[in-house]
């Protein structure tokens, strides 16, 4: 009887040592997600970080943008895609997080600090989505993301029933730099936005975000509408398209063009990569393809 009830002791014991153990290395990784620190690469992974509740944000870029409040005291370290990185190393943070378009430029540099680099796939809605969820998962805010994400499912979700019985129009999305444009295909973060508010793409099937133009190519994808997106200059370069539209006589032989529906896209609620203002610009592009007839 004696020997079952050591028995019973030990057993209850190992079980409460179990759970203990359990317990700490649960504390463990909470403590580790909330206290993790994080320079923020540029201003749309400030905005996630922020609707995440992420606190322990100790660096963000310089921006014209005003920044979320919940990092108005933390360090800036200069333009997105050419930070200071003897600021980010004073920060001493445990990583840094920017986007893939920006990771060939950042890694090698980021590496030289010896800091953790961690680059996000904003490239679509879907996958913002993803990156949204992983982010949630990393720094123990799953709920607040699984929320974030679930408000752009409803949002795309009530888009596709309203476009599922129109006629889709032919959009060609054109994304220009000074001195020069390129055209969006379907893999592009326009692309995808295009898709999601009911439009078609002009241009399908190359694997690449965007193609070199050619004016002669691109008429005989007979688009009914013509997009028009600046990357970095803004003024200069819609003023350039401008130019384009009025001297290239190619166009004048576009229906877009002859029925006036060009249409200018302007930042930051239109991006190269994918930002948290999705809903208003699924908004902007539904009312460009359906209402502005």
């Amino acid at each position: 009887m004696k020997k079952r009830w050591l028995l019973l002791l030990a057993s209850c014991m190992m079980l409460v040592a179990c759970s203990n153990e359990k317990t700490e290395e649960k504390a463990a990784a909470e403590a580790t997600a909330d206290t993790k620190t994080v320079v923020a690469g540029t201003m749309v992974v400030a905005d996630i970080l922020d609707k995440l509740e992420i606190d322990s944000v100790v660096g963000v870029p310089t921006s014209t943008v005003e920044l979320p409040v919940r990092y108005k005291d933390a360090t800036e370290i200069g333009n997105a895609m050419n930070p200071d990185m003897e600021v980010v190393k004073s920060l001493k943070p445990d990583v840094f997080i920017s986007v893939t378009t920006l990771e060939y430029d950042l890694k090698p540099a980021v590496k030289n600090i010896n800091v953790e680099g961690q680059y996000l796939d904003l490239q679509g809605v879907t996958q913002m989505q993803q990156t949204i969820l992983a982010l949630g998962k990393e720094f123990d805010r799953e709920a607040q993301a699984q929320k974030l994400v679930a408000s752009f499912d409803a949002k795309l979700a009530a888009l596709k029933e309203q476009t599922a019985h129109k006629t889709k129009p032919k959009v060609l999305a054109v994304l220009g730099v000074p001195g020069s444009y390129l055209v969006a295909t379907e893999h592009s973060y326009i692309g995808s936005l295009i898709e999601a508010a009911g439009g078609e793409n002009a241009i399908q099937g190359p694997s690449e975000e965007y193609l070199a133009s050619n004016t002669e190519y691109l008429q005989q994808s007979k688009p009914d509408i013509i997009l028009c997106m600046a990357h970095g200059m803004p003024d200069e370069v819609m003023a350039m398209f401008d130019k384009e539209f009025k001297t290239n006589t190619v166009w004048k032989h576009f229906d877009a063009v002859k029925q006036g529906r060009v249409y200018d896209l302007e930042e930051p609620l239109f991006q190269t990569t994918a930002n948290l203002q999705l809903g208003d610009a699924l908004d902007e592009l539904y009312r460009i393809f359906y209402e502005e007839q």
